[in-house]
């Protein structure tokens, strides 16, 4: 790639990044194409260039902000536990959940997104767009423990959406800093409920000491990755 592209592609993610902190900050009604510009250090007539319009740029930034969030949702090779599909679930579970600070401002993003998509269907299909995504995540890695008789069996599909729900009811909670559901709770109550769909008893994955999982100890050779989003 020449310099000046680089140049470009760089203020294009610094125009991303400087819209995902003002929605974050002040919601998406709250941006102001004027003051991206200022944090992102280009012009607005720059703005302009890459973005056809305000709520394109809006789109283009949630997107962003999710895909920047992958790799704690659903890592490589080097991050994700290899022993087994039921530690890489609760590793997809846990970078679901607001358990960091970069999480945490994703998760005020997803929220000012639901929020945006009630009020304005455009916005729906982006919505959808990623939740399809990562439901296929989640569907994907049960259904390959499944087949390889880590887990009984059951509906990926189902089982998935039922786990996306309870990561969204719970982490709204911990996410509104609610006392009744602490972050342990939410993340305990979710890998409960899927243990209990994948057979594996009350625990996806076994504390330091105790016995893995029944149906976890079918598992004996490392897994795929999980497909990248």
């Amino acid at each position: 790639m020449s310099a000046s592209g680089h140049k470009r592609d760089s203020a294009r993610e610094r125009i991303l990044a400087a819209a995902v902190g003002q929605i974050a900050r002040e919601g998406i009604d709250g941006v102001r194409i004027a003051r991206i510009a200022m944090e992102a250090r280009v012009s607005t007539a720059l703005i302009h260039y890459h973005f056809e319009t305000r709520d394109a740029l809006l789109a283009e930034a949630l997107d962003y902000s999710y895909q920047r969030a992958g790799e704690a949702r659903i890592a490589g090779d080097e991050e994700l536990p290899a022993a087994s599909h039921a530690q890489r679930l609760q590793s997809m579970i846990d970078g679901c959940l607001p358990t960091t600070p970069a999480l945490t401002e994703d998760w005020v993003l997803w929220v000012e997104l639901w929020l945006r998509a009630a009020r304005h269907p455009d916005l729906r299909p982006v919505a959808e767009q990623l939740y399809a995504r990562l439901h296929a995540c989640f569907r994907d890695e049960i259904a390959d423990g499944i087949r390889q008789g880590e887990f009984i069996g059951c509906d990926p599909a189902e089982v998935a959406d039922r786990t996306m729900a309870l990561i969204d009811g719970y982490g709204i909670r911990t996410l509104i800093g609610d006392g009744a559901v602490p972050l342990e709770r939410a993340r305990k109550a979710v890998s409960s409920a899927l243990a209990h769909d994948l057979g594996l008893g009350e625990k996806l994955v076994a504390q330091a000491g105790e016995p893995a999982p029944r149906a976890a100890r079918a598992a004996s050779r490392p897994v795929r990755t999980a497909p990248s989003i």
